[in-house]
């Protein structure tokens, strides 16, 4: 990786000076570009233009809370339409199954599994995957290379063979940021070093020993938990749920559930590898970068437009003229059906708000990025406002709490507000939390 990226800045260097050398007699046009940018809409989610709003309650607090009411802003940015289905985090799944197996079929077939020279014929190390060679899971051969992925035969039911979700890791990369930009941990051009310290995703500090140290490193389960539907209630029969929520093709245009925070920012990061790569494939920048919305990002474009609306419809009811329920909730004591739903139902299935985003209130609540705290709108910015901390492993619960949004089918209305925020700790999985990915905007296309 850093390779990769101290030749990238070579090669940007060479491009400068040469795209320099010769621009209009000397005056300032410039660095010569391939052209005008466009951004493309992606597939699937709303363009959300900048704006401030006044984040916040915008009725009682009945959780005592506190939380004052203050005008932000937030930049531009794309937002998925709706939650994350159980189909679009089986590719994620099923990707990472693929790319597993990949590896081990590689160990006898390299030739058909991995790509280990690039066009130039230079090697490539480590070796890539190929995914142009189809995995054939019914050849007596492969089964047994995969037979690592596959439940051992003493947990087998009936002595049918299944695939062992506990063995479908990711592991994935990030760039630590906030860390990188401590002015203790920045570069001294004098001394030709860092000479700050770094905290590892274990918690031990240790010392800065180039860019490599910012780069941390994650492995992460990303099989559902599917027993969440049993733990969460006692004295619930919701066995069903938990046998074929995931994946039962009834249940593909659902919210996926029972995903930790940890889960759903790896599949954010599985989703800008997926798509970048696609994008390197078809010669393009890779630019692309999905994450979990911030609070506020997530406040502003639940309000679809709309200030000081209690819901993303507005308005002070949960009713239409009609009489019937705008979301999926818990609208009567004891009674779930009164929505047209019990527990989840498909997306999209009530109407959208005024940016066209569905299920901004109710189905499931939401993960975002930020990390709650009773007095986060006392201390954070105004402008582009988020509390974000990587919580350590040996750090107190209180500290591994992130924020939700948008209420849930179980929840009352008040948690439907859009002004309304509660928290779930981050590894932790329940039935009635799920996820949207956001994208930041280049530039005002739009």
């Amino acid at each position: 990786m850093k390779k990769f990226f101290l030749f990238g800045i070579i090669g940007s260097l060479v491009l400068f000076f040469a795209s320099c050398s010769q621009t209009m007699d000397g005056e300032l046009v410039g660095v010569n570009r391939t052209g005008r940018y466009f951004e493309p809409i992606p597939y699937g989610m709303t363009y959300i233009s900048r704006g401030s709003f006044n984040m916040g309650p915008s009725d009682q607090d009945i959780t005592s809370a506190l939380s004052p009411n203050r005008t932000v802003t937030v930049e531009s940015f794309w937002m998925d339409e709706t939650e994350i289905t159980n189909n679009e985090y089986r590719q994620f799944v099923y990707w990472v199954r693929d790319s597993l197996a990949r590896r081990l079929l590689g160990e006898s077939d390299a030739d058909s599994y991995l790509v280990s020279e690039d066009e130039s014929g230079n090697p490539i190390d480590p070796p890539r995957l190929n995914w142009d060679t189809k995995i054939d899971w019914s050849e007596p051969d492969n089964q047994v290379a995969l037979e690592d992925l596959y439940y051992k035969e003493s947990d087998r039911i009936f002595g049918k063979k299944a695939l062992d979700p506990h063995k479908l890791v990711f592991e994935f990369f990030w760039v630590d940021l906030k860390q990188a930009a401590k002015r203790e941990n920045s570069y001294n051009p004098t001394a030709k070093k860092y000479e700050g310290t770094v905290y590892d995703l274990e918690g031990k500090q240790v010392p800065i020993e180039g860019r490599s140290s910012f780069i941390m490193n994650n492995k992460v389960l990303v099989y559902p938990d599917t027993l969440c539907w049993i733990r969460d209630y006692t004295y619930s029969y919701n066995e069903p749920r938990a046998t074929t929520y995931f994946y039962h093709p009834g249940f593909d245009d659902y919210p996926v559930v029972g995903v930790t925070w940890k889960q759903a920012r790896a599949f954010c990061a599985w989703r800008t590898h997926f798509k970048n790569e696609s994008l390197q494939n078809d010669g393009q920048e890779s630019v692309q970068a999905y994450r979990l919305p911030s609070e506020a990002e997530w406040e502003f474009a639940a309000r679809g437009g709309l200030e000081h609306s209690m819901y993303p419809w507005g308005g002070v009811y949960t009713r239409n003229d009609e009489g019937c329920f705008l979301a999926n909730f818990k609208p009567v004591r004891g009674n779930y059906t009164d929505d047209n739903g019990m527990t989840t139902t498909k997306v999209a299935k009530y109407d959208p708000n005024g940016y066209g985003l569905y299920d901004m209130a109710g189905n499931v609540a939401e993960w975002t990025i930020s990390a709650y705290d009773e007095a986060t709108y006392n201390f954070m910015h105004d402008a582009n406002p988020n509390y974000e901390y990587n919580a350590l492993p040996d750090d107190p619960p209180a500290l591994k709490r992130k924020v939700i949004r948008g209420g849930s089918w179980k929840d009352i209305a008040y948690f439907l507000q859009v002004g309304t925020r509660t928290f779930e700790y981050q590894d932790t999985a329940k039935s009635y939390i799920g996820f949207r990915c956001v994208r930041s905007s280049f530039g005002d296309e739009f």
